[in-house]
């Protein structure tokens, strides 16, 4: 039997296209319309010296003491270190409003020692202008290593018999120490460094430290201008120490706060300074990083640290070791950049412990050039907007405007309540499209039809949906989700609750809406 093909219908026609029109609708509602997405910070930064060591005297506090207590002689020497071995442009510029405090310009340390000299009652701009930079000898600026800063002038410049070059160095107290022979002791006088002044210093360095000062060394020496100055190490050595100047660095008041709040997170928080370790637990303390609650916490120098982790025969970082003290480190003291860097780096290696897939997700903050490399290397790295330098600011991926930690903890709060407006959006949009795709499905199958033509089903998803998410997704943050741990950078967006509540609900929405469909017209007797 031969069958003849028939005519094409126009109304063939118009059940394709109400199919096809159907199959359109289906992709649309299924298809998410967008994902919308919202697009040194311990302590205070202003320092001033307010404590001092000079000729065998402890003097603190300092306001309007210490100057009748230091001879002649040696408020020269001290004044003129302080002037000449520093940075130019470090200098205190005083407040337009009147009786307010004045405004800092430069290296914050150098400040602090400018501000000593003023209450010596000298003028440190009239003897840098009587000795310009240009006229220096030679230079060694401060870096990581030495830890201590370097300036030569000749004598004739500073008031000294000519045919001899003065020399002035500053920096970390314990670093410049090493380096000194005498000490000046009353009314200018040297005296040797015996065993037992070398123990009255560094237990008056340690008191200092313990109190939350940072301590500066202060020594100078006289060359004549005969002597070899390629050798930096006779240049360094066998200097007289002039005085121990302790440096306040005042905790900002809402920083313990915000460690507080951190912990609770479930962030760790660590300090990493050039500090020495008695000073860098004492802001530890003051801030919260360290508690006495916490008896298996490390807190440790940078030498220790290297040694701990490194193999002493090639000098590389070994993983398993680094391992065992990263997890309870608190505070590194006077750490180098290459040991932030690998504290970072061996934090990111680490693998995860126990059942846990997710790894340690690695924030740093940091204002110096030489903070670039673990800057670059964290997952987050934080720079400060004010102090910090542009290759700093370069290698981070947050500026932080104020310089202030608890800028950090609003970051981690935007954060969290961002990516809890990305789970209110996706269950609500995977629950009202999964309902839309199964209705419409069914509806296309066994009626032939949607029960909502494709202009209603496209009004109805691109109102209701996209009002409903936007509402969703643009809510406030809210310091309750600092109150719970974080999510694992290997977590799914889509966890197990979630996807119980997505299914819960379309099922329920299902439900109810296919009842009024099939038996809507007997239960609310339409014809």
């Amino acid at each position: 039997m031969r069958y003849l093909p028939r005519p094409i219908d126009l109304r063939h026609m118009e059940q394709f296209i109400s199919f096809f029109i159907t199959g359109v609708t289906i992709l649309v509602v299924a298809v998410p319309e967008g994902l919308p997405l919202a697009t040194g910070t311990l302590t205070t930064n202003r320092m001033e010296v307010v404590a001092i060591y000079v000729e065998s005297n402890f003097i603190a506090p300092i306001k309007g003491k210490v100057s009748n207590k230091i001879s002649k002689s040696v408020r020269k020497l001290l004044v003129d270190s302080i002037a000449l071995n520093s940075s130019y442009t470090s200098m205190i510029v005083p407040s337009e409003i009147p009786g307010g405090p004045p405004s800092f310009m430069g290296n914050m340390t150098e400040c602090a020692l400018l501000g000593l000299a003023k209450e010596l009652g000298a003028d440190y701009k009239a003897i840098r202008s009587a000795v310009p930079d240009t006229s220096f000898t030679h230079v060694l600026t401060f870096n990581s290593d030495r830890k201590s800063m370097t300036t030569m002038v000749r004598s004739e410049l500073v008031g000294y018999k000519p045919g001899h070059y003065v020399i002035h160095t500053k920096g970390a107290s314990e670093i410049v120490l090493k380096h000194c022979e005498r000490v000046l002791v009353a009314d200018g006088n040297e005296e040797i460094i015996s065993p037992e002044t070398l123990a009255s210093i560094n237990k008056i360095i340690s008191t200092m430290a313990a109190n939350a000062l940072r301590t500066i060394g202060l020594s100078f020496k006289i060359l004549p201008d005969t002597a070899d100055l390629e050798d930096d190490s006779a240049t360094l050595e066998s200097q007289t120490l002039i005085a121990i100047c302790g440096i306040e660095d005042p905790v900002r008041e809402e920083v313990p706060a915000a460690v507080a709040a951190c912990q609770r997170a479930g962030i760790t928080v660590r300090m990493l300074t050039g500090d020495n370790l008695n000073t860098a637990k004492s802001i530890a303390t003051q801030c919260g990083i360290l508690s006495s609650d916490e008896s298996d916490v490390l807190a440790m120098e940078g030498t220790e640290f290297n040694k701990k982790i490194k193999d002493p025969d090639s000098g590389q970082v070994i993983q398993s070791q680094l391992d065992k003290i990263w997890p309870k480190l608190r505070v590194l003291a006077r750490c180098l950049p290459e040991d932030k860097y690998n504290l970072v780096r061996g934090m990111r290696m680490a693998k995860p412990v126990g059942a846990s897939r997710n790894r340690e997700v690695v924030a740093v903050t940091g204002d110096g050039t030489n903070d670039a490399p673990a800057l670059k290397m964290a997952d987050v790295g934080f720079a400060m907007g004010i102090t910090g330098t542009d290759v700093a600011k370069e290698a981070s991926d947050i500026i932080l405007m104020d310089d202030n930690f608890t800028s950090i903890v609003k970051a981690v709060m935007w954060g969290r309540t961002v990516f809890d407006n990305i789970c209110k959006f996706l269950q609500f949009q995977l629950t009202v499209n999964l309902v839309a795709l199964v209705i419409s499905f069914t509806s296309a199958c066994v009626l032939n039809d949607s029960p909502l033509r494709a202009v209603q089903m496209l009004w109805v998803n691109m109102v209701m949906d996209t009002l409903a998410s936007v509402a969703l997704s643009s809510e406030n943050p809210s310091e309750d989700v600092l109150e719970r741990l974080p999510v694992g950078s290997a977590s799914n967006i889509v966890t197990k609750d979630m996807f119980s509540l997505i299914v819960g609900m379309a099922f329920y929405m299902l439900v109810v809406l296919l009842t009024v469909q099939y038996y809507g017209p007997k239960m609310f007797r339409m014809s």
